[in-house]
């Protein structure tokens, strides 16, 4: 590959990782006008999950091979990227603030970074690994972690878990682009949520929801909004496009470098909550925004680090760049 189609690559992989972070982002904005309204927020989940998942299921019939050629991956998916992620973060905000629980969950880019870089025994590169300090940093003033320090340890727990999980959706969307015959990331997507959603539908169990809300409308900042639009925005663009877009970004990235990118998830949610609900902004939050924003521009703008030892086939003329380790926590 040329610099310029290697530069060229990252760029449009960049581009994703913002687009899924502002499509995440979005997903709390539309959601909280709902939960006033009435629904239980593991409803709301389970409804976000569901609905993708329907959208996409013809997409998933049309993957069917998948299931044989890459059950694992499918799972995996499903159970952490998308069932656990959800689940645990929504068990951690009813015992911590919702705060803690970001913060923590978000912990998951240096995770990232140790798994990448002790499990895969992958090199990582010096500017990922400042991107990601202060990316959390940064996080810990957006969410103003020192305004509810109330500790509670099952709470802490399971925003340890939701960020593990979160690793999960930033390593499992690396190992589908395996093999010979990469595994094609909507086809993925598809059946992670198809999993995921019969997962949540034991939890949220559906059928106790007040499925009449969902014909009205929900009060967002003092303008009346059709409840079933707000629905449609979560599922359709929080939770399609973000999958989308998020796991294609991992693949022309890398796991590191999106996960710090994803950071700005929790600030595009901040402002939006600003602009569209009235959540007032402080200055702590202000300055945290703008720290996230120079982490995530010092690790994306991070190249891979050449191994320091063992074979590497290299071709002739092929950038430092471009070699790749044969990782070895990889099958």
């Amino acid at each position: 590959m040329h610099a310029s189609e290697q530069s060229r690559g990252r760029s449009v992989g960049l581009g994703l990782a913002l687009v899924s972070a502002l499509a995440f982002g979005g997903s709390g904005v539309a959601a909280k006008p709902l939960i006033l309204a009435g629904l239980d927020p593991l409803h709301v989940v389970w409804l976000r999950v569901a609905g993708a998942a329907l959208v996409l299921l013809p997409v998933a019939w049309r993957h069917r091979a998948l299931v044989t050629r890459r059950p694992a991956l499918l799972a995996g998916f499903g159970l952490l990227a998308v069932a656990g992620v959800q689940a645990c973060y929504f068990a951690a905000i009813s015992r911590i603030p919702v705060g803690v629980a970001l913060l923590v969950e978000y912990l998951a880019p240096a995770l990232v970074l140790g798994w990448v870089r002790f499990v895969q025994r992958r090199p990582v590169s010096r500017a990922a690994a400042v991107g990601v300090v202060l990316a959390v940093g940064g996080l810990a003033c957006v969410v103003e972690v020192w305004s509810g320090l109330s500790f509670d340890a099952v709470g802490l727990l399971l925003a340890l878990g939701a960020a593990c999980c979160q690793v999960g959706y930033f390593v499992l969307s690396d190992h589908g682009s395996d093999g010979d015959e990469p595994a094609d990331p909507v086809g993925v997507i598809a059946y992670g949520l198809l999993i995921g959603a019969l997962v949540l539908t034991a939890v949220a169990r559906p059928w106790s929801m007040d499925w009449s809300l969902l014909a009205g409308s929900a009060d967002m900042n003092g303008t009346s909004v059709p409840a079933a639009l707000l629905l449609a925005w979560i599922v359709l663009v929080a939770t399609v496009v973000a999958y989308l877009t998020g796991v294609i970004s991992v693949r022309r990235l890398s796991p590191q470098v999106a996960g710090v990118v994803a950071c700005l998830e929790a600030v595009i949610a901040t402002v939006l909550a600003w602009v569209l609900l009235g959540e007032t902004l402080s200055a702590p939050q202000v300055v945290g925004g703008a720290v996230v924003l120079l982490g995530a521009f010092i690790a994306q703008s991070s190249t891979p680090k050449p191994a320091a030892e063992g074979p590497v086939a290299r071709g002739e003329g092929l950038p430092a760049a471009e070699e790749e380790t044969v990782p070895a926590g990889r099958p």
